[in-house]
C-alpha cells in the first residue's frame, strides 16, 4: 500500500497529474493518496522528485514492533486483572495463534492470486 512521507513531500503535484486513476489529491500543501482508488501501479512512486511516496514494506520493522508491544500490554492486563501468570501466558499463545493465521491466510491469498497468472 503506497503512503505519502508528509516531511519529504513539497507539494510539487507531479503524481497528482501522473497518477492514471486520479486517485492523488492535493491537501493544503501535501499530495494525499485515496487508498480505495489506487491501483498500486507504482507510477507515483516512480515519478517523485522527492521521493515522498513510500510503500508499507518500508514499515514492517514499525509493525512487527507495534505487534509485539500489544501482545506485552494484553499480556500485563491478563496478568493484572486475572493475578495470574499462567492467563499471561495463554494470552501470548493465543496471540502466536492468530499471527500464525493471519500468516496463512496472506500465503494462501497469494496461492490464489499465482493462479491468476
Amino acid at each position: 500500500m503506497p503512503w505519502i512521507d508528509q516531511n519529504c513531500c513539497t507539494g510539487c503535484g507531479i503524481c497528482v497529474d501522473e497518477c492514471p486513476v486520479d486517485a492523488i489529491s492535493m491537501n493544503v500543501d501535501t499530495a494525499e493518496i485515496n487508498i480505495t482508488e489506487c491501483i498500486r501501479c507504482g507510477v507515483c512512486h516512480d515519478i517523485c522528485p522527492q521521493g515522498s511516496i513510500r510503500h508499507d514494506s518500508e514499515k514492517k520493522a514499525e509493525i512487527i514492533k507495534a505487534n509485539v508491544e500489544i501482545t506485552k500490554r494484553y499480556m500485563e492486563l491478563y496478568a493484572h486483572l486475572l493475578r495470574s501468570p499462567e492467563e499471561a501466558d495463554k494470552c501470548r499463545r493465543r496471540m502466536i495463534k492468530h499471527f500464525i493465521n493471519e500468516k496463512i491466510i496472506a500465503e494462501k491469498t497469494i496461492e490464489e492470486l499465482e493462479k491468476l497468472a
